[in-house]
């Protein structure tokens, strides 16, 4: 006769016995219930410790309603940025005890965006957190149902639903200011996507940020977030650059000795180009990037730039949803929360000094 050996998974029953307890004292302290007494506590938190007992999620799920499962709706986590504030949400939800299922997206439509979300709902997740950095975003998550917890990072202004943003404008400022601060005359500005609400915010601090000093606002030269895009913006700055040098009256350029870059990946580019045409980063030119990636003090020269605090992205976003999910808060109640960047000065500026 064929006897089953797998040894059985210890039960809430087998806990309670050990403990010398009842099955309800169990599920009270594994709730963590106030009326507990402490001695009683402890008794039944080293029988768990002792049996190796694990709680049954499906069980729990049944009682409860929940799954303890969060939806993420995510694009083109290829992409420092993306790929981070992902990675702090993960990490919020962890810490609060939930998990969560990851759908990423090319790009957000509204077709994709309902589909994405009929396949985390199949998973009975609790809520959803989309990050969502396109301007068109909002119009995408306008249909969502307004029953259905749910949270955007970035999302735009005027989004449909509560969102959270790092502030871009504050960053660009920061890293517009800096460079006037260091004596330069203007500051170009080689911009991201046109259709990213990040690039639109770092324009528009750059902008503010020259237009209160009442400095000549340089054209803008556009890349696509790649070092290979940033390389590019960087062959024409020094294009312009050696024109201005050979025939100063013949063009009616700005001074380029500051350049501010809206993403690392694309200042490593630039500087790829400055090594290039010989000309010297900082004593020549003067650059600063945004986001602060790892390998961002280690370019050559370290580089100067705006740090985004992605893991308090995560810790804010899943905050705003778990207040709909557990403490029956409203989407309207806490709309939008803005989590302020660092700016980190390195070796890649200095204090300007006109040779001409």
């Amino acid at each position: 006769m064929n006897v089953d050996s797998t040894p059985r998974s210890p039960t809430m029953a087998d806990v309670a016995t050990v403990a010398g307890v009842s099955h309800q004292t169990v599920s009270r302290v594994l709730n963590d219930h106030p009326n507990v007494r402490s001695s009683t506590r402890e008794r039944v938190l080293a029988a768990i410790s002792k049996l190796g007992y694990r709680r049954n999620s499906s069980a729990r799920a049944l009682v409860t309603r929940r799954t303890n499962t969060l939806g993420v709706v995510a694009l083109d986590t290829t992409l420092y940025g993306p790929a981070s504030t992902l990675l702090g949400i993960e990490w919020a939800a962890r810490n609060a005890g939930y998990f969560i299922s990851i759908v990423s997206l090319k790009k957000i439509t509204r077709s994709g965006v309902d589909e994405a979300l009929e396949y985390l709902a199949e998973q009975s997740v609790d809520g959803f957190i989309v990050i969502a950095p396109h301007r068109w975003a909002a119009t995408a998550l306008a249909g969502l149902p307004a029953q259905l917890p749910a949270v955007a990072v970035e999302g735009g202004e005027a989004g449909a639903l509560p969102a959270v943003a790092v502030d871009q404008v504050a960053g660009a400022s920061l890293a517009t200011q800096h460079l006037l601060d260091q004596g330069h005359e203007t500051v170009w500005h080689v911009a991201g996507p046109t259709d990213w609400l990040e690039s639109e915010g770092r324009v528009r601090g750059w902008r503010q940020t020259l237009e209160a000093a009442q400095v000549p606002q340089p054209e803008l030269i556009y890349g696509d977030w790649s070092p290979r895009s940033g390389h590019e913006a960087g062959r024409v700055l020094m294009d312009k650059l050696r024109n201005r040098a050979t025939d100063p009256t013949g063009t009616s350029d700005p001074p380029l000795s500051a350049v501010f870059v809206a993403n690392d990946q694309m200042a490593l580019g630039l500087l790829r180009a400055c090594h290039e045409a010989g000309v010297r980063v900082p004593e020549d030119i003067s650059v600063v990037g945004f986001d602060d990636i790892p390998e961002a003090e280690f370019f050559s020269p370290p580089l100067t730039t705006v740090r985004q605090d992605f893991a308090e992205v995560g810790r804010r976003s899943l905050d705003m949803l778990l207040a709909q999910i557990e403490g029956g808060a409203k989407r309207g109640e806490e709309h939008r929360a803005i989590v302020a960047p660092e700016f980190i000065v390195r070796e890649s500026t200095r204090v300007h000094q006109d040779v001409s």
